[in-house]
C-alpha cells in the first residue's frame, strides 16, 4: 500500500486519516483511464453498476431510494463564530463538530479500500486553480470525480511538495465485518452529515453516497469553501453558468447567468439559437470563479471538468446538444434503463416504453411513479460537449460582458429587464426567488428566496456576500452589465408565454446588443425592459403580459422583500435597503 506522495504535510493528512478510519486497503488514484476501467469492472463484477450497450463506456446505476438529493438540513457551516455562518446556513460549534466526526470516522471504512483522490480545481497550471484532496471509501465517488474533476497524478503535479490544498475525507459511513455481504448502495442516513470549516478550508462528508455530497469538489469545495476563500482574497466563487456568444457578424461575447438547481441553466449554457447566424459555446454549466483581470475586467473560469446534469426533461427538444454529450463516457444515476440497454427519463421522447427497469431497480408499473426519480443524473466529461467553447480551459478566463440572474417565476417577473447600476445589479441578484424543484430535498413548487442562486451554497453569512458584491463593483473597470430574466411566466390560462429553450438565444441577442450600446430600453421603476425584442417567427398569446410592469404586484414584491432582508440584520447592506426603497418610490410615482 504505497500512498506516499511528494507532498509532506498531504502524507500527514492520509496517514491521520488512515489510523482513524483503519481501512483493510489504501489505494492513491493516479487518474488514469485504465485505473478508472478497473474500477469500473468492479462495480459491475459486484452488480452495483450496469453497462450500456447503446452507450459506449457508460453505466446506469441507482441509489438508495432515500439518498437521492442534497439535504440542506444535514449541510453545515461550521465557522470558529456562530454569527458568521449567518442565518441561512446550519451552524455548529466546531471542536463539538470535530469530536463528533471523530467519533463517526472512527473505524468506518474497515473492511474497505481507502481511496486517496488528488484533484484540481480549475486548469491544472493556473495560479488560480485549488487542489483538493477526497479520502473516500466510495467507488462511485472516485469514478464520478474522476469525470468531473481534473483528478490523479496532474493534480498532484500542480501541488507540488509544498503547496497548499483542500483535505475532504468522506464515508458512506457503513464497515464491513470479515465475510460481512455489502449493501447494494451504502449509506448511513442517521448519521448523514455534511460539514464544512471554512476559516480551516477542510470538508468532512459522512454517511451519502450521493452526487453533491459525496463528490466533495463541487458545491462543496467549488462553492462554500471557495466563496469564503474568494471574501478573503477579493473573487467570486459563484453558482453560475459561463457561455459566449457570437453574433452573426463574428464578434463574440462571454456571459455568466446564475439560476437554482435545476431552473434551466444547462439548457442555457448549450443552447442552440433558433435566430439565423447567431452561435452559443459552452464554457460552464454550474460553476463560475469570477476574478479581476490585469485589464480591470471580471474574468470567469468553470473549475470543474465535467457536467452532473438533470436528466428527466432533457431531450432533443429542449437540449439537443446535451444529448450528443452524453451518447458516451457517462454515468447515469437513477434513471430508468430500458430492456435494450439505453436508459430513459420522462421528458426525453413520448410514453415510457415496455420493459423499464425504475430508478428503484424494479420493473416498472404506471402504478409505480415515475420510472426516473426527478433529480436523476448524468457525469460526463464537459470535453463531449459539441459546442465546448475553445477558450473554456483558459487559465486567465474569459471577460464577462453580462451577468444575469433568474429564477422560476409564474407571475410578477417580466422576461427580461436590465439594472440601472451595479448596486441596483446587486439588489436584483439579493432579490431572486424560485418556485422549488427536485434539486434539493423538500416541497417541490414552493416560492422560496434564493439569493444570487447561492443559498445552499454560501460558506458565510450572505450579509456580508452582498457587501462582498458591492465592494467587489467598487473596484472594477467597464464591469458586466447585470440582467434578470424569467423564462417561466404564465398566462391567463396557467400556460407559459414564452416557449423557452433555444428561442432564449433572442433575451441574449437583445443582452449582447445592450452591452455594445446598440439595441433600446425603455425605462421602467423596475430596469430597463426591451422596447423591440426580436420575436420574428414567434407566434406568441399573451405576448403583451412578457415585458409587463405590473405595478400592485411589484409593491407586494417589495413588501415581501423587506421582510426577507430582515433575516440579515446587522450585516444587511444599506445601499441593498436603500436600493428598495428607491424601488418602492418609482413604483409609486409611476
Amino acid at each position: 500500500m504505497n500512498y506516499k506522495t511528494r507532498n509532506r504535510s498531504l502524507n500527514r493528512w492520509i496517514e491521520e486519516a488512515v489510523a482513524l478510519c483503519k481501512p483493510e486497503r489504501v489505494h492513491l488514484c493516479d487518474g488514469s483511464d485504465v485505473e478508472y476501467d478497473e474500477l469500473a469492472r468492479g462495480l459491475v463484477e459486484a452488480g452495483k453498476i450496469t453497462p450500456l450497450k447503446k452507450r459506449p463506456n457508460s453505466f446506469w446505476c441507482h441509489s438508495d431510494p432515500d439518498d437521492v438529493a442534497r439535504v440542506e438540513e444535514s449541510t453545515f457551516i461550521c465557522s470558529e463564530r456562530e454569527e458568521d455562518c449567518g442565518p441561512t446556513n446550519h451552524w455548529q460549534d466546531p471542536k463539538t463538530m470535530h469530536a463528533k466526526l471523530n467519533e463517526l470516522f472512527d473505524g468506518c471504512m474497515q473492511g474497505r479500500t481507502m481511496y486517496i483522490v488528488p484533484y484540481c480545481m480549475g486548469p491544472v497550471g493556473s495560479e488560480f486553480s485549488i487542489v483538493g484532496v477526497q479520502i473516500t471509501d466510495s467507488v462511485y465517488a472516485v469514478l464520478n470525480m474522476k469525470i468531473m474533476t481534473r483528478m490523479g497524478k496532474p493534480a498532484l503535479e500542480h501541488l507540488g511538495e509544498k503547496g497548499t490544498f483542500v483535505p475532504g475525507l468522506h464515508s458512506v459511513g457503513v464497515p464491513l465485518k470479515p465475510g460481512q455481504k455489502d449493501m447494494f448502495w451504502p449509506c448511513n442516513l442517521k448519521e448523514r452529515r455534511i460539514v464544512h470549516f471554512p476559516e480551516e478550508r477542510r470538508i468532512c462528508s459522512f454517511g451519502s453516497g450521493y452526487g453533491g455530497n459525496a463528490l466533495l469538489g463541487k458545491k462543496c469545495l467549488a462553492l462554500r469553501i471557495a466563496s469564503a476563500i474568494g471574501r478573503d482574497e477579493g473573487w467570486l466563487a459563484e453558482h453560475m453558468l459561463i457561455l459566449g456568444i457570437t453574433n452573426p457578424e463574428g464578434e463574440k461575447k462571454y456571459i455568466a447567468a446564475a439560476f437554482p438547481s435545476a431552473c434551466g441553466k444547462t439548457n442555457l449554457a448549450m443552447l442552440q439559437p433558433t435566430l439565423p447566424g447567431w452561435k452559443v459555446e459552452c464554457v460552464g454549466d454550474d460553476i463560475a470563479w469570477i476574478r479581476f483581470g490585469k485589464d480591470g475586467r471580471l474574468y470567469a473560469v468553470n473549475p470543474e471538468n465535467g457536467y452532473f446534469g438533470v436528466a428527466p426533461g432533457t431531450s432533443e427538444k429542449t437540449n439537443p446538444n446535451a444529448m450528443r454529450t452524453i451518447e458516451r463516457n457517462t454515468i447515469f444515476t437513477n434513471v430508468a434503463l430500458k430492456p435494450d440497454g439505453d436508459v430513459w427519463w420522462e421528458g426525453i421522447n413520448g410514453a415510457p416504453p415496455p420493459g423499464l427497469i425504475s430508478w428503484l431497480g424494479k420493473p416498472w408499473t404506471p402504478e409505480s411513479g415515475p420510472a426516473s426519480h426527478p433529480n436523476a443524473r448524468y457525469t460526463v466529461p464537459s470535453r463531449q460537449c459539441p459546442i465546448f467553447d475553445p477558450e473554456a480551459n483558459n487559465p486567465d478566463g474569459v471577460p464577462l460582458s453580462a451577468i444575469i440572474f433568474g429564477g422560476r417565476r409564474s407571475s410578477t417577473i417580466p422576461l427580461v429587464f436590465e439594472s440601472l447600476s451595479w448596486q441596483h445589479g446587486v439588489f436584483l441578484g439579493a432579490s431572486v426567488s424560485s418556485e422549488t424543484t427536485a434539486a434539493a430535498k423538500g416541497e417541490v413548487g414552493k416560492l422560496r428566496h434564493d439569493p444570487f442562486a447561492m443559498l445552499p451554497f454560501c460558506g458565510y453569512h450572505m450579509g456580508d456576500y452582498f457587501s462582498h458584491w458591492l465592494e467587489m463593483g467598487k473596484r472594477g473597470k467597464n464591469l458586466p452589465r447585470i440582467y434578470y430574466v424569467n423564462w417561466f411566466r404564465k398566462g391567463a390560462d396557467g400556460r407559459f408565454i414564452w416557449p423557452g429553450f433555444g428561442e432564449n438565444c433572442r433575451v441574449l441577442k437583445w443582452i449582447f446588443e445592450r452591452t455594445s450600446g446598440s439595441e433600446e430600453g425603455k425605462l421602467t421603476p423596475i430596469g430597463y425592459v426591451p422596447t423591440s425584442l426580436d420575436l420574428s417567427g414567434l407566434k406568441l398569446s399573451q405576448e403583451e403580459s412578457l415585458l409587463s410592469v405590473d405595478k400592485e404586484a411589484w409593491l407586494q414584491e417589495c413588501e415581501e422583500l423587506k421582510s426577507y432582508f430582515k433575516l440579515f440584520d446587522p450585516r444587511m447592506p444599506k445601499g441593498l435597503l436603500q436600493e428598495l426603497q428607491q424601488l418602492k418610490e418609482r413604483l409609486h410615482s409611476s
